[in-house]
């Protein structure tokens, strides 16, 4: 296995739970993991591998519905145990880290250098649409009080618009949800697929050549709800083009597997992330 690679902003280990991806700015802030396709997630052993090293007795996870409901777990009161219908998850527990899965989503972890609180976001086109990278902000700052200037954000793998060709009813979607139609064109554009994209299988739809930067899409609503630009790190990475490393659904179908983004409070707060 040959790991692609990042920016600076980002590295490469070796884990108990086989090579996982992590962003230096955002590790001054809170413990946090994006794992790769060599852990299958398929079994309670293989989450408890991932708590263990985070260091925490528990993995919180949700049932994700492609939207923006947000589940809270609190310090000093009992988790629930039964998952919630959510795709964005908050907490300023320590004692639990909370995670969500994607396969070509968007993983999505934010962490408040002043409170220590933390926030885990699944944005696929529809929780983009959703604005469901706000609702995790907001979030933060509604239970937590969390300042956005304080926020330290990190996307992960995702299907980048090089593989992610979609039709205009998508545009449709985009603006139906309120977005203004300068923030879309952003967001869609006609480009080139990669030269390699059909040997991989990524076969495009008839009748359209727009593509969806939905990595790029979740960095300007995080921006618009007050981010600064300078401390949300993208690393870059398209599941449907390392699909030795990743795993993408567009690619690979119902055979895809999942990949973790995970995140863990951090009892001291205050962290300064250095400038990258």
């Amino acid at each position: 296995m040959t790991l692609p690679g990042v920016p600076e902003s980002f590295y490469w280990m070796q884990s108990p739970c086989g090579p996982v991806l992590k962003c230096r700015p955002l590790e001054w802030v809170a413990d946090h993991v994006f794992t790769t396709r060599e852990l299958q997630l398929s079994s309670a052993d293989e989450w408890r591998r991932v708590g263990d090293f985070l260091g925490v007795a528990a993995v919180v996870t949700s049932n994700q519905v492609h939207g923006r409901d947000v589940a809270t777990s609190r310090r000093g009161l009992p988790r629930a145990l039964v998952r919630q219908d959510a795709d964005v998850l908050v907490s300023d527990d320590p004692d639990v880290a909370i995670a969500v899965r994607a396969a070509d989503c968007v993983p999505l972890l934010v962490a408040d250098s002043s409170t220590g609180a933390v926030a885990a976001v699944h944005a696929g086109w529809r929780g983009t649409a959703a604005g469901a990278a706000a609702a995790g902000v907001q979030a933060l700052r509604r239970a937590f009080g969390a300042k956005p200037e304080h926020l330290v954000a990190a996307i992960g793998p995702s299907i980048g618009p090089c593989c992610y060709e979609v039709g205009s009813d998508l545009v449709d979607a985009f603006a139906a949800a309120g977005y203004a139609r300068h923030v879309i064109q952003r967001w869609f554009a006609s480009r080139p697929p990669r030269r390699d994209a059909a040997r991989r299988g990524l076969q495009p739809q008839a009748r359209t050549s727009l593509r969806l930067d939905v990595a790029g899409a979740n960095r300007d609503q995080l921006m618009l709800e007050g981010v600064p630009e300078g401390k949300i790190y993208a690393c870059g990475l398209c599941a449907a083009m390392h699909l030795d490393v990743l795993t993408s659904y567009r690619a690979e179908k119902e055979k895809a597997g999942r990949l973790a983004a995970v995140i863990r409070a951090r009892a001291d707060s205050r962290q300064t992330p250095p400038a990258i």
